[in-house]
């Protein structure tokens, strides 16, 4: 990380690649989420999400979560990959500086421009065209506070637009973009770019941040691939 961290509440998906969605989802509304999400397992940093009975009317294009993704994508846009983070004192990791590269698919098929494939949690996963990683958004839905000492996502502002970003080339481009810690309440959604730059520390005053996040995407797959979904 270089350079001096900023808040990130006056950022556009457009030019900066995230954008905040203060109280997009009210109390009573995240309480119904949070009794979703209760029964999964706590102990695990990143638990994929696929059959979470309950989940599936948020993430609908006219639902509280998806309707988020569906005015930047359009109603028909769709969930196809679901996570749930929770940092706790116990599960307490730190990210390094990456972009998101891969999508869940329903079985490994060769199409060309797919590869790299591997995978998580038994689902199976493969890095995609770039050009269709363009075309997803991740939603990040908060659920506890997130202040500065509770492990914010860092984003690198505008490094949606540089492509796929080496290895060698992810600290300069860092450099050159500046960061932003990405600070939430409980209720607030962040809308970003898929492929930008991004990390997380590990939390100073670890305490839980559950933060369920979800892929957009629009259209099928082609070749026979097909989306996993949740």
């Amino acid at each position: 990380m270089a350079g001096a961290i900023s808040p990130g509440e006056h950022l556009s998906l457009l030019d900066d690649g995230a954008q905040l969605l203060r109280q997009a989802l009210r109390s009573d509304r995240l309480h119904q989420l949070g009794e979703i999400l209760s029964h999964l397992p706590p102990d695990q940093a990143g638990l994929r999400l696929r059959g979470v009975e309950g989940l599936p009317p948020f993430l609908a294009a006219s639902g509280d979560i998806g309707r988020c993704a569906a005015s930047v994508l359009g109603e028909t846009c769709r969930p196809v990959r679901a996570i749930l983070f929770d940092k706790t004192a116990a599960t307490n990791w730190a990210l390094g500086w990456h972009q998101d590269r891969t999508i869940a698919v329903r079985a490994r098929v060769p199409v060309d421009g797919f590869e790299t494939w591997s995978v998580k949690s038994g689902m199976q996963h493969v890095e995609p065209p770039f050009a269709l990683l363009s075309g997803i958004v991740t939603l990040r839905v908060h659920l506890d506070p997130v202040p500065a000492g509770n492990a914010p996502l860092l984003i690198a502002p505008g490094s949606h637009k540089l492509g796929r970003i080496a290895e060698e080339d992810v600290r300069d481009v860092v450099r050159r973009c500046g960061t932003v810690a990405c600070l939430a309440e409980p209720g607030d959604i962040w809308l970003y770019a898929t492929p930008i730059l991004h990390a997380s520390d590990a939390a100073t005053k670890p305490m839980h941040r559950r933060v369920l996040q979800v892929d957009f995407a629009v259209g099928e797959l082609p070749g026979g691939l097909e989306w996993l979904g949740v």
